[in-house]
């Protein structure tokens, strides 16, 4: 789509898209068939493929959407995600002048000025932009990353139209009051109106790069500042293969372990530690170097954790490996948002059920980790239970990154690795809840409640023993309990005006007063043709907007 198309012939295509697949499967919910499928066969023709293809022509927009939807088990079925892994981010190159004039716009001074060399051919191309070897002036190489012309108001107006078709759903489907497609819309605006700004994504690889730093296996390439704009992103170049190439000279001349236990403990460290999860580490962003390092770029979309979700995810992910069901069902019910037809029981037993299951076949690549928490985020939605999107994250993350363990060591036992560093991370919590500082301050929470908790007691004996103790209820006036009382007085009452004007058209249908009108008195004709048009009315309305509940939501207290 150009940039210059028309808001509503966009809207048609995007709502003829909808249309076409509204049979297929996608966002109408899963059945207990798919819960566990293990071996997802990849599509080669059919409604997967076609659904793939469809999204990749709408444009960059939702070439994204389908990179998100991978990540969300508790959508699309297992067949759609199958086909949406392998989707393209390939688009036809921007010709050199204008990439030019982005650099020469963004920078402000002239490419050739900055780059002696610059190469117009791209070292590749994606739907948001694309990357330029260059020479710097002091003979360094280094990566341009330019973000093709217009693409962030094209993303801006799909992101509206999107908005727009979600809440729709959401008001006026089941299937959407269920599954909240405006809040999964607003995620989604945030997360690719962050990845328009290649600023941030200069942080991601600084921040990256330093958090790693300790791993001496694995390497970011760093961003220099000065050569760095929201269009444009210049970092040192990475020459290297990638993992999925064939490695077996490499890896009889060279041992690839240590790279692949460096890749998981530094990514485990990202997620519990730093609370930032790269939320698309897929084979395509490794390289792998001739010094015999594993580059790690494109930090575009990276996800932040907040540290109390961060503690849970730890546990629960450590529950699933060491083969504790009812700890991770507790643990699931603890993040998610339970709907009004959770089935508690069912999900407990299903969930033991399944963490049986990987324990006893724990040494099978189709029992991964990854693909567990993926089963788990499926049991979750068919029971009733909405898992937080940073699960689903979580899960997908972890899936690419055993494909990137598996293709550099295929011996390696993934399970152990991660079970090992695992424990490590929850020691490491533990005593930094032990520490000084944490404990100080502890200490000035239990002193401060120490003191207040008296004074308090007291009032509340006294409010009590003069009965002067209440109760506020905030919230009432706005309350959809106080709404829908209103609605049942409004109708009582226009019902009683109804019946009055119904009962004096009779009254004086029989006096027989002129006017005449018809045959009958004018003004009781008047009157009965007022009733009938808001006893109409009345009941019109009632059909149209007197619809059902939408879920109960609660959120878990489980522990």
């Amino acid at each position: 789509m150009s940039a210059t198309s028309h808001p509503l012939t966009r809207t048609a295509q995007v709502v003829g898209f909808f249309l076409k697949y509204r049979s297929s499967g996608v966002f109408t919910g899963l059945d207990w068939d798919q819960a566990t499928d293990e071996d997802i066969p990849i599509p080669e023709e059919g409604k997967p493929a076609d659904f793939v293809r469809d999204l990749e022509a709408l444009g960059p927009t939702f070439i994204k959407i389908g990179q998100a939807l991978s990540t969300r088990p508790d959508m699309v079925p297992p067949t759609y995600l199958a086909a949406l892994e392998r989707m393209q981010d390939e688009v036809t190159a921007v010709d050199a002048a204008t990439i030019e004039a982005v650099i020469e716009t963004e920078l402000g001074v002239r490419l050739h000025a900055v780059f002696p060399e610059f190469d117009p051919n791209p070292l590749g191309c994606a739907s948001l932009g694309q990357v330029h070897r260059a020479v710097l002036r002091d003979g360094r190489e280094v990566a341009v990353k330019v973000q093709r012309p217009n693409v962030a108001q094209e993303i801006r107006n799909d992101l509206d139209t999107l908005q727009m078709l979600a809440s729709t759903a959401d008001h006026n489907t089941q299937v959407g009051r269920r599954l909240h497609f405006s809040d999964w819309v607003q995620e989604f605006r945030k997360a690719l109106l962050d990845e328009l700004d290649y600023r941030l994504e200069a942080d991601h690889l600084e921040r990256f790069g330093h958090h790693l730093a300790k791993y001496p296996t694995l390497m970011v390439p760093q961003p220099l500042r000065d050569l760095c704009g929201a269009r444009v992103l210049t970092m040192q170049l990475v020459k290297g293969c990638k993992v999925t190439e064939p490695l077996g000279l490499r890896r009889t001349e060279h041992n690839l372990r240590p790279i692949v236990i460096d890749l998981l403990r530094g990514y485990l460290d990202q997620m519990f530690v730093h609370g930032e999860l790269h939320a698309d580490p897929h084979p395509g962003n490794l390289l792998l170097t001739p010094d015999h390092r594993l580059a790690i770029f494109d930090l575009g979309m990276v996800a932040h954790i907040p540290p109390k979700l961060r503690g849970r995810l730890l546990k629960l992910v450590f529950a699933a490996v060491d083969g504790r069901g009812e700890s991770v069902a507790d643990e699931l019910i603890a993040l998610g948002v339970r709907l009004e037809d959770f089935d508690e029981g069912r999900f407990v037993r299903e969930v033991g059920q399944h963490i049986a299951r990987y324990a006893a076949h724990s040494h099978a690549q189709a029992w991964s980790e990854g693909r567990l928490l993926l089963h788990l985020s499926r049991l979750s939605a068919l029971c009733g239970l909405r898992t937080p999107p940073e699960f689903n994250l979580l899960a997908k993350t972890l899936l690419n990154l055993e494909t990137v363990c598996v293709a550099l060591d295929p011996d390696l036992s993934v399970k152990a690795a991660v079970e090992d560093h695992l424990q490590k991370l929850l020691r490491d919590r533990l005593l930094q809840s032990l520490s000084p500082s944490n404990l100080a301050t502890e200490a000035i929470d239990l002193q401060s409640l120490l003191q207040e908790a008296p004074r308090k007691v007291g009032n509340v004996l006294s409010l009590l023993a003069e009965n002067r103790l209440q109760v506020r209820i905030t919230g009432w006036q706005d309350s959809a309990l106080m709404e829908n009382l209103q609605k049942i007085a409004n109708r009582i009452a226009a019902g009683i005006v109804i019946a009055a004007l119904l009962i004096s058209s009779t009254m004086l249908l029989r006096s027989g007063i002129g006017p005449f009108l018809f045959g009958y008195p004018a003004f009781a004709l008047v009157l009965f043709l007022i009733a009938a048009g808001l006893g109409l009315t009345m009941v019109v309305s009632a059909l149209r907007n007197d619809k059902k509940p939408g879920p109960r939501e609660e959120r878990g207290t489980r522990s």
